[in-house]
């Protein structure tokens, strides 16, 4: 029209319609969506929003760490990473401290943890664990940045190539090498899955066994082990083969963030914001999570403890997160939602397998999707 007014020569008939079309356009993909436009925490939030995760800094702990910004301090003592509250770069107005857990904080429990400390906002918690602390410290899971549990069972494919799952070890009879008191174990057991007397709970986290025996399997997690065992382990020094907990039929939401759950309405304000922000920081770390990644190594460099990581095993560790699902958008098409059906599931199997949770407790109660933005998502395609 605007042409045609300034005198200039076009076809009289000539519309938008003959000239472009959205028939191929995907509308599923796009820029992340906008955790920008609602970024002041100020007044809603504590001052210092004050996240406990569940062990020391780690790739699996990205989003978190995506918030911190460049202001950041590291308190090798305390175990702690401080810094102003960043959404997508933006300053909220607030702080931000992630605590290292495991033994940073004696091995208790964050569900626990919670409890001991107020001064937690928000803590990581695993649908197993909010079930069992439930009548004396009950937690609610608010966003889960990680879709699948990472922990897995591994053994070596050049000893075992017929085995590909966990049910085919129990099949087999292979010795299996855990953690003693893992939910998951029990519910192995439980369900005929594995054998009473193929399971050995003496694993301490070394690799000595696993490498000496090469005929057993052994538990650790997903996105961390086979990276050691083929690239810091020489005596060993290739691929092993696993399956995840989750694939094998235990799906817990593990490492969600949590908040006390008679505290959820009064913190509703600020979860509100918070949690949108959460969202699309872990889109953005898996888009982009060189810094963030290196604000990690520092982090376990200054703590200065047994633990080591290396650079080259946090890039490693988000690739398999992505493309192992452990990061993903739920079946609704955001990230970070819980599916009812799936929680209420894993509490079937505990009662199923014996387990002392309370008879009650439902999905429902533990987890919510009442702050979830769902314009917020990994990107299609």
């Amino acid at each position: 029209d605007l042409m045609r007014g300034a005198g200039m020569d076009i076809p009289a008939g000539l519309s938008a319609s003959d000239m472009s079309t959205n028939r191929f356009i995907d509308y599923t993909i796009g820029l992340p969506g906008g955790a920008e436009t609602t970024v002041a925490l100020a007044g809603v939030c504590p001052s210092t929003v004050v996240i406990q995760t569940d062990w020391f800094p780690e790739s699996e702990h990205g989003g978190m760490y995506q918030m911190v910004g460049d202001d950041y301090v590291i308190d090798g003592d305390q175990q702690t990473t401080t810094g102003s509250l960043m959404a997508s770069g933006v300053d909220t107005g607030v702080d931000i401290q992630v605590r290292a857990g495991g033994p940073a904080i004696g091995f208790q429990n964050t569900v626990a943890q919670m409890y001991t400390d107020t001064d937690i906002t928000l803590a990581y918690a695993d649908t197993d664990s909010i079930a069992f602390f439930w009548d004396d410290a009950p937690v609610i899971q608010v966003v889960t940045p990680l879709d699948k549990n990472p922990q897995m069972i591994m053994w070596d494919p050049e000893v075992y190539p017929d085995i590909h799952t966990i049910a085919d070890l129990g099949d087999a009879g292979v010795t299996i090498n855990v953690f003693g008191g893992g939910t998951f174990m029990e519910w192995f057991l439980a369900s005929g899955l594995l054998s009473a007397d193929q399971v050995d709970p003496s694993y301490d986290g070394s690799p000595a066994r696993f490498i000496a025996e090469g005929n057993i399997a052994q538990q650790g997690y997903a996105s961390s082990e086979p990276y050691d065992y083929k690239n810091k382990f020489t005596e060993f020094g290739k691929d092993v083969r696993l399956e995840l907990i989750h694939d094998a039929g235990f799906e817990v939401y593990k490492s969600a963030l949590a908040v006390r759950a008679d505290e959820i309405d009064e913190m509703a304000p600020c979860l509100e914001k918070l949690v949108p922000i959460v969202q699309q920081a872990q889109v953005d770390f898996m888009a982009d999570p060189a810094r963030t990644n290196a604000i990690i190594v520092e982090a376990v460099e200054t703590i200065g403890s047994y633990w080591s990581y290396a650079p080259g095993k946090a890039e490693w560790s988000t690739q398999f997160q992505a493309d192992g699902g452990l990061v993903s958008n739920g079946p609704n098409g955001a990230i970070g939602d819980f599916i009812d059906e799936r929680t209420n599931g894993v509490l079937d199997l505990m009662r199923g397998a014996g387990m002392d949770i309370p008879a009650g407790l439902s999905a429902s109660d533990m987890s919510t999707n009442r702050f979830i933005d769902y314009t917020i998502g990994m990107p299609a395609g």
